[in-house]
Parts: C-alpha cells; structure tokens; sequence
C-alpha cells in the first residue's frame, strides 16, 4: 500500500469509530429521555415529593465536570501540539477531577439520606427513588468513561498518539465531553423541574 491509500485507510477507520461512537451516545440520550419522561409523568402522582432541593455536592461535582472537560479538551490540544508532557498532565488531571465527581456523587447521596430521603425501604418516595436511579445511571457511564479514560492513558503511555495519530484521545474526549453536558442537562433538570 502506498501512503495516500494507507491515508484513506486511516480516514475511513476514523470516521467508522466516530460513527460508532455517535450511535452509542444517541442510546444514552434515548435512555436519559426515557427516564426523565417517565419523572415528568410521575411527577402528577399524589405521593411526589414538590420541594425537592439538591445536596451542594451536587453542584460541586458539576463545577468539577465542567473543569474536566475543559482539561480533557486540553489534552487533545497538546497532543496535536506533540507536547507529550502537557498532554500527560492534563490526562492525569482529568482522571483525578473524574474520580472526584464520583465521591462528590456518593456525598450528595448522603447529604440525601441525612435529610431523611431513602431510595428503598418504608421510608422512600418515588421521587427520591427516580433521583438515585437517574443518578446511578449516570454514573455508571463515567466509571465507563473513567476506564476508557485509563485505556487512553495507558495507550498515551505507550507513545501510540501523536499530532496525526490522536484517535483515541479524540473518542476519549467526545464521550467525556457528552457525559459531562448530560450530567449538566441532568443537573439542571433537577434544580429547575418541581
């Protein structure tokens, strides 16, 4: 193969992930529509809880996928800078502002439960019921992307990405920056939605 067909190759491999990766992503969005569909319908319910205020974790941890995006941005600029060392940090950056977003998660959760909202149990509501189920799904898809995460830098370890070669910190960086903008929509439903 000479390097204009190794070229389209290349460009034709690129844009089946991506492609992928967008089918993926529509999935997730017709899951996370289903479930707040179903929290506006059952929000007629009798029992449905109308004052429902989020923990400040909550906000924390959307301050702090807001910032992770932006690292994860970063990284992919510094790669298609070939400033490897930038990259690494900014990889390693987001990886640590990803796992905070999780333990922020599970201190909302206990902010929650200290206001005396149970997910299961007599003393549950569907409200908080949908909350945690909504929440839990969501953050099953960044323990995804935290893994895929890991791959990337793993792969970035390995000196497989460089300015033309940068795949899979591009795809890393499309479903962090998705999951960060769902959890945003998610966050704002929440505050805004009674």
């Amino acid at each position: 193969m000479n390097t204009l067909e190794v070229n389209k190759e290349r460009i034709k491999k690129e844009k089946a992930y991506k492609t992928m990766l967008l089918l993926g992503m529509a999935s997730v969005v017709m899951i996370f529509a289903g479930l707040t569909s179903a929290y506006v319908v059952s929000s007629s319910r009798p029992d449905w809880l109308n004052d429902l205020n989020l923990p400040s974790a909550f906000l924390y941890s959307t301050i702090i996928m807001l910032i992770s995006s932006f690292t994860f941005h970063m990284a992919k600029v510094s790669i298609k800078k070939n400033n490897r060392n930038l990259t690494s940090i900014y990889l390693g950056i987001t990886l640590l502002l990803g796992i905070l977003f999780i333990a922020l998660q599970f201190t909302g959760f206990s902010q929650i439960v200290a206001e005396g909202y149970y997910f299961t149990g007599s003393e549950s509501n569907v409200t908080m019921s949908f909350l945690y189920l909504i929440v839990l799904v969501h953050m099953v898809h960044i323990i995804g992307s935290l893994i895929s995460l890991l791959i990337v830098i793993y792969n970035h370890y390995k000196q497989r990405y460089n300015a033309t070669q940068s795949l899979g910190i591009e795809l890393g960086a499309m479903f962090w920056h998705f999951l960060d903008f769902l959890w945003l929509y998610l966050f704002l439903f929440f505050t805004f939605y009674n």
